[in-house]
């Protein structure tokens, strides 16, 4: 990963001027005040013999701080405006990528189906990103070309910048959207433009084509949010690997062994907490009786067949 403090986009440096300037205003201010705070308890603290005098209304300092202040929050939103205007103006020439979230994993759609886990741009050309949700409120954040924006489900937004350094940057989701938030990230890797051609022609197809039915029932009922596809561990067991697998389980008679079949499969929809795997909670996932039907059950089943044996 290569680090730059001085931003890696065309956008980094008024962002960095507007920083720079609120963060030395507050620093300023904080010390000044502090100071100031100090010196009035010591030079002003009870003393005897000393008779204590009584102030009432002074024009000059009333007007002082309130003009004072307010041309410094003018100059910080001159700084911000300067910083911002740019990031909403895209230029016509930009190439078009789709930046989708989803829990909790970024992918990047180039279009004709080409899409790739991590967002690899050329260097030197503009870059609109179309944000799109596939379930919750997530954030796109790229620290080293300063720009962030939300990706919420059914709001068109977008993000645009020019890469101006060569290297792999940190891609985060900077908005809380469940259990493995800090684990959605990515990498942003600018590369010459002839690399990129190369590695755009070389990236084959895969966005076209369709969820298997099980999959899609899966989705539609919020099981990815508690069982992942990858091996993560979250809520619930990992759906890799399942079908076939052994798993201990533990149920009301103690612990056993099972196989990862059809009937156990059905049971574990119908009957979660019946036999519940060893290292989760018991209670904590509901019966889909009469919410999933026999026939998707089915599909479910069949996905896991065809989604490989455990390795």
């Amino acid at each position: 990963m290569e680090t730059t403090f001085s931003g890696a986009s065309n956008l980094a440096e008024a962002v960095d001027q507007a920083f720079i300037f609120i963060f030395s205003i507050a620093f300023i201010f904080t010390i000044g005040i502090t100071a100031l705070m100090i010196f009035i308890v010591v030079h002003f603290s009870r003393k005897k013999g000393k008779v204590p005098m009584q102030f009432s209304g002074n024009t000059k300092l009333e007007i002082m701080w309130t003009v004072i202040p307010l041309i410094i929050v003018m100059v910080m939103f001159y700084y911000g405006t300067v910083g911002f205007t740019p990031m909403r103006e895209v230029p016509a020439d930009a190439m078009q990528i789709k930046a989708i979230g989803r829990m909790w994993a970024w992918s990047f759609d180039y279009g004709n189906g080409k899409i790739s886990k991590d967002l690899i741009v050329p260097y030197n050309r503009n870059v609109k990103m179309n944000l799109f949700s596939a379930d919750v409120n997530h954030s796109l954040f790229i620290p080293a070309f300063r720009v962030k924006e939300d990706v919420i489900p059914g709001y068109d937004n977008y993000l645009w910048f020019k890469p101006i350094s060569k290297g792999e940057f940190d891609i985060f989701c900077s908005e809380y959207c469940g259990l493995a938030h800090s684990a959605m990230t990515a990498k942003a890797i600018v590369v010459d433009s002839v690399a990129f051609d190369s590695w755009l022609a070389d990236l084959k197809p895969t966005g076209n084509i369709p969820d298997h039915p099980g999959l899609t029932i899966l989705k539609a009922n919020g099981c990815l949010t508690c069982h992942s596809l990858d091996g993560a561990k979250i809520v619930g067991p990992s759906f890799k690997g399942l079908y076939g697998s052994k798993r201990a389980v533990i149920t009301a008679q103690g612990e056993k062994q099972v196989d990862a079949l059809d009937d156990y499969i059905k049971k574990s929809i119908l009957e979660p907490n019946f036999e519940v795997v060893k290292g989760y909670n018991i209670g904590l996932m509901k019966s889909y009786l009469g919410i999933i039907k026999a026939e998707d059950i089915d599909k479910i089943i069949d996905y896991f067949k065809k989604a490989g044996e455990p390795k």
